[in-house]
């Protein structure tokens, strides 16, 4: 089999995914002839879920198609914000990424989180099933095919893991309305409902109570509401500059 080499051009945008040789303009790449773009795009170690259009001598491409001799390749990001049609717009996240996903729910955004590790297979199925994007910094999960949508989270800290997944997917934000624990919906209750579950002291000083219409956990405004209300104001001052 003769190899075909073609350069490849990779936006700085996914410079992370790619050896710093392939960070500075179009290199050339050998490939086998039959591989599909997408699966040397995949080779180069980029996720196709980072993966917007692909251009190939001026003009996009699938990623199925067939790479010629001689091809110049350019390969960009996906546009902001990010469309994933077929489906309500809701995630998965993997166990890594737990406080994102309280901040997601926080903000009221459907978002599946799984506390354990079930492994790939188990998660991207789960995807599939659920029509969520599955949110992850493992390359590995994200490259299986059976997955609904798929992202890369970027960062490790979750103010900006949050920062990045609402500039890139702009999902509507309605903020204390899912309980952050198991991302049921909230409702109003009375103190009498949730009695069991305060102390002393927080039954004597708060009469407002919300309660999760799934697993029956009891919110008020604690001591921690202040920093949480800081979480839900950025979100919301970033949206606003955003769509201003």
């Amino acid at each position: 089999m003769n190899a075909t080499e073609i350069r490849v051009e990779v936006d700085p945008a996914l410079h992370l995914f790619v050896p710093a040789a392939r960070r500075h303009g179009a290199s050339a790449l050998a490939t086998d002839g039959v591989s599909t773009l997408g699966h040397v795009i995949e080779s180069l170690g980029i996720p196709l879920t980072e993966v917007g259009a692909l251009v190939v001598d001026g003009r996009p491409v699938p990623p199925g198609h067939i790479p010629g001799a001689a091809e110049q390749v350019v390969v960009r990001p996906v546009e902001r914000p990010q469309r994933v049609p077929g489906a309500p717009l809701r995630f998965l996240l993997d166990v890594h990424l737990g406080t994102l996903a309280r901040r997601l729910r926080l903000l009221g955004v459907d978002t599946a989180y799984e506390s354990t590790d079930i492994g790939d297979p188990a998660l991207a199925a789960r995807s599939a099933a659920e029509k969520r994007v599955m949110l992850s910094r493992d390359r590995g999960l994200l490259r299986r095919r059976e997955l609904w949508a798929g992202a890369f989270v970027y960062s490790t800290r979750p103010d900006d893991q949050l920062h990045d997944i609402l500039d890139r997917f702009d999902p509507e934000l309605r903020p204390w309305t899912r309980c952050t624990a198991c991302n049921g919906l909230l409702r109003e209750a009375a103190k009498e409902e949730v009695a069991d579950q305060l102390e002393g002291g927080t039954r004597r000083t708060y009469d407002v109570f919300a309660q999760c219409a799934e697993c029956g956990r009891a919110y008020w405004k604690g001591a921690h509401h202040d920093q949480l209300e800081a979480i839900v104001e950025r979100a919301l001052n970033r949206r606003g500059a955003v769509r201003h």
